[in-house]
């Protein structure tokens, strides 16, 4: 069985450690408990991690945010990954810190990121994890909240939650998306 795990975030080294990109926080943990490396392909950096007879195709879209879409097809595509054996994971401010959420299927609300999947790929319906990051922002200053870096009080909150978060992604990959979200989700 052969998986597409979109991990979103942006590019370049000013995205880097900012709430925005916890999906390529994620993509890189896969990897290296995967022991494999990323390599630079056409919309994506890509690693594909060997899992319990399972495939990972995982990457880190090249795109940037709000033009996600355009990767995850390409890498469906690409690989011959069928819709439901696509799991996207990426922020929510709506979640406080370090929270997760899985779905089978919804709308992209105001994440730019889902919505270009969801319009590019003609569906809503497909796995996504969400990882909060909280919403302690000023009126006004989303923008700057979402693209800041992790706080150190943040940081002690997410970095144990990493292993659990790429745990929720590999149970759903072995026991399906209801059971995944019934295991992770609250947790």
């Amino acid at each position: 069985m052969k998986y597409l795990i979109a991990c979103l975030g942006n590019i370049g080294s000013e995205y880097a450690g900012t709430r925005h990109n916890i999906g390529f926080d994620v993509a890189d943990m896969l990897a290296a408990e995967g022991n494999v490396p990323f390599v630079t392909e056409r919309y994506a950096a890509v690693a594909v991690v060997k899992y319990k007879g399972r495939q990972l195709v995982v990457i880190k879209p090249s795109t940037y945010m709000n033009l996600s879409g355009n990767a995850v097809r390409y890498w469906l595509g690409k690989e011959g990954i069928d819709k439901e054996n696509l799991m996207v994971v990426f922020d929510d401010k709506d979640l406080p810190t370090g929270t997760i959420r899985m779905r089978s299927k919804g709308s992209g609300g105001s994440h730019n990121g889902i919505n270009h999947i969801i319009e590019t790929l003609g569906t809503d319906a497909f796995p996504r994890l969400r990882i909060g990051i909280g919403n302690e922002f000023a009126k006004g200053f989303q923008v700057d909240y979402v693209l800041g870096k992790w706080t150190t009080e943040e940081k002690n909150i997410l970095i144990p939650r990493l292993k659990v978060i790429t745990n929720a992604v590999k149970a759903y990959t072995t026991i399906g998306i209801a059971r995944a979200m019934n295991e992770f989700n609250n947790k």
